[in-house]
């Protein structure tokens, strides 16, 4: 018969999420959608039907032009006092505490189904920092998630670095003896990891981790390339007497952000808008921006910008970002050249953060065997490049970018 782990080992990321418990010593991937092991961590609330729709599920129903009101990126928000603000979503009052609890309760469900025990105990992976480094709100994003995870049916939460459980999961790839780097690139941090394998498994010798991920890299796209398309940077005639002032970018700022985007539909940003677009020296660019607001296509936008990166990173030149939802015929262009541009600060970033990592460690670069990529947003060439730079002797490997960090909790979980 056999041998299952009472602990589940849960990943609950900024763009997906994951789970996998230890049979016969072994990780198991839980099947969330069929046979997809990870779930897109994004919300829809249906206003038709009043129902809440999670995953690809949301997704689609976003890209159908469904009426309800779209989240994602939500893992951001721990730590700040929007997650135990309440507010009305469908027929009630809920906090987004409560939200990501049906989320996490989900997963908890299908995981119980398909291994047949009831997981009460859970091991949770978290980044190294949430916000950043001696930050007031670090210690209230984890007790956050933890109420999250409470409030979802476990009895009993742990934590562990993601970059850590990444390590574990990867100790066999290289030699006892040898030092190896975790790059864990997820959707909103990234996290790193010096760790040495030994005999009995890998000891962590020091982990590291920034404040940018997948949604920043959107971000800084977006603000550069999209935004100027809806009036960012245009001027505004004074009300009274002669003379121009610029618009505010706080909207862009908003707009280009996954999780504020859903806050920006109310009546006092339209309001703001149309005064703006009475005022403008350029109302065609601010009257797209109304018209975003007016039909609630934020998120399209968000997911435009993704699908552009995608392609700008793929070396594809003739890579855009479309807008017809728009206006038809609109776009942005985005050549590799210009997606470069757009993210050299955060390849600095990333520079910054192997050599913090390396430092911490007391290790040289030169010492790195093996560099680990971990995370969907490791993918992105300016990661290998930044990584390669500052590691240039090691091996660099991809093999469990989208597993790692899930492997990992289940065998620490395992563990006890």
């Amino acid at each position: 018969m056999a041998q299952i782990s009472p602990v589940l080992g849960l990943d609950f990321g900024t763009s997906n999420s994951a789970a996998a418990y230890l049979r016969d010593g072994d990780p198991v991937l839980v099947a969330m959608q069929g046979a997809q092991t990870t779930l897109p961590t994004t919300f829809f609330f249906d206003f038709d039907s009043q129902k809440t729709l999670i995953g690809e599920a949301a997704n689609q129903a976003l890209l159908d032009g469904i009426e309800g009101r779209f989240m994602r990126a939500l893992k951001r928000v721990l730590g700040t006092p929007l997650m135990h603000e309440t507010r009305q979503i469908l027929k009630e009052r809920v906090t987004f505490v409560e939200i990501i609890a049906r989320f996490l309760s989900h997963i908890k469900t299908r995981a119980e189904a398909q291994a047949g025990v009831t997981f009460d105990r859970v091991l949770s992976g978290r980044p190294v920092v949430f916000h950043g480094a001696n930050d007031a709100r670090e210690a209230q994003a984890e007790s956050d998630l933890r109420a999250c995870y409470l409030a979802a049916g476990f009895k009993d939460v742990g934590f562990l670095p993601e970059p850590e459980a990444a390590a574990l999961a990867n100790g066999a790839a290289i030699q006892p003896g040898e030092t190896g780097l975790i790059v864990d690139i997820g959707g909103g941090t990234s996290d790193f990891s010096v760790f040495r394998a030994t005999g009995a498994g890998v000891s962590v010798l020091a982990s590291h981790g920034v404040r940018i991920g997948g949604t920043d890299f959107d971000r800084a796209i977006s603000i550069e390339r999209v935004m100027p398309l809806l009036g960012k940077g245009s001027e505004l005639r004074k009300v009274m007497g002669p003379g121009i002032s610029p618009v505010p970018n706080a909207i862009f700022n908003d707009l280009a952000t996954w999780e504020k985007i859903p806050f920006l539909y109310t009546p006092q940003t339209r309001r703001k808008v149309d005064e703006m677009l009475r005022l403008a020296n350029e109302p065609e660019r601010l009257g797209r921006l109304a018209t975003l607001l007016e039909h609630e296509l934020g998120h399209e936008v968000a997911f435009a910008v993704e699908r552009g990166k995608i392609a700008a990173n793929a070396g594809d030149e003739s890579a855009a970002i479309a807008l017809d939802e728009i206006e038809r015929g609109l776009s942005a262009t985005l050549p590799p050249q210009i997606l470069a541009a757009c993210l050299w600060p955060q390849a600095r970033m990333l520079h910054e953060g192997v050599r913090d990592t390396l430092h911490m460690a007391g290790v040289d670069a030169a010492a790195i065997d093996h560099v680990i990529y971990v995370g969907g947003s490791s993918l992105m060439a300016m990661v290998a490049q930044a990584a390669r730079a500052e590691c240039p002797d090691a091996h660099h490997s991809f093999s469990k970018v989208f597993t790692a960090v899930t492997d990992g909790l289940a065998i620490a979980a395992a563990r006890g």
